[in-house]
């Protein structure tokens, strides 16, 4: 039997999660059978599996990974930024068209809204760790407790994230985008 090369490993894991989140973004959760998995992966089930478990785990690497991208970003730049980059990079969150089957798996099965969390807490610790940082610079307002900014912030996201897989206009909100940015920041100060 031949020696498979980590390299080759992840390789094989980067394609399937490419392929598995087109498929997602086409056919939604439940859509994604194992066979469309197999096609837009052009793997096998063994080999999907392999790597990943199920369907459900595979899903959850996908959110996994986005998680850990989008708190690169709000490390650098904010929440703010990374809506912002759904707006200009629709293609790299197209599977999250599922957002609303999510919202019901999340409702209705306690084991996958365990899950979930767990993968999402990468992103909610660097949105927190954000607004730490810059209320101590002084840039947040101070009226406010962080905690609930926290919470405004996520429900903005959540909206946002909804509106997008919706398929509703964009049209305005990257003027939303900056409303919500200059509602977290502190107020001028007047000499």
């Amino acid at each position: 039997m031949p020696v498979v090369s980590n390299a080759e490993l992840n390789s094989r894991r980067h394609e399937i999660l490419e392929g598995a989140r087109k498929c997602f973004a086409e056919h939604g959760y439940e859509g994604a059978t194992v066979r469309r998995l197999e096609e837009a992966t052009g793997k096998s089930r063994g080999a999907i599996f392999h790597h990943f478990g199920d369907k459900e785990n595979l899903f959850l690497a996908l959110a996994r990974e986005d998680a850990a991208r989008m708190a690169e970003v709000v490390a650098d730049n904010g929440l703010v930024e990374v809506m912002r980059d759904m707006l200009d990079h629709p293609e790299r969150y197209d599977w999250l068209a599922t957002r609303l089957e999510i919202t019901k798996m999340l409702r209705t099965d306690p084991v996958f809204r365990a899950k979930w969390q767990a993968h999402q807490q990468v992103l909610d610790e660097a949105v927190l760790r954000r607004l730490e940082h810059n209320a101590k610079l002084g840039s947040m307002r101070d009226d406010v407790p962080i905690e609930v900014l926290h919470t405004y912030l996520e429900t903005v996201l959540d909206g946002f994230i909804t509106r997008l897989a919706s398929g509703a206009s964009t049209k305005d909100l990257e003027a939303v985008l900056s409303l919500v940015e200059s509602s977290v920041r502190a107020p001028a100060r007047t000499a």
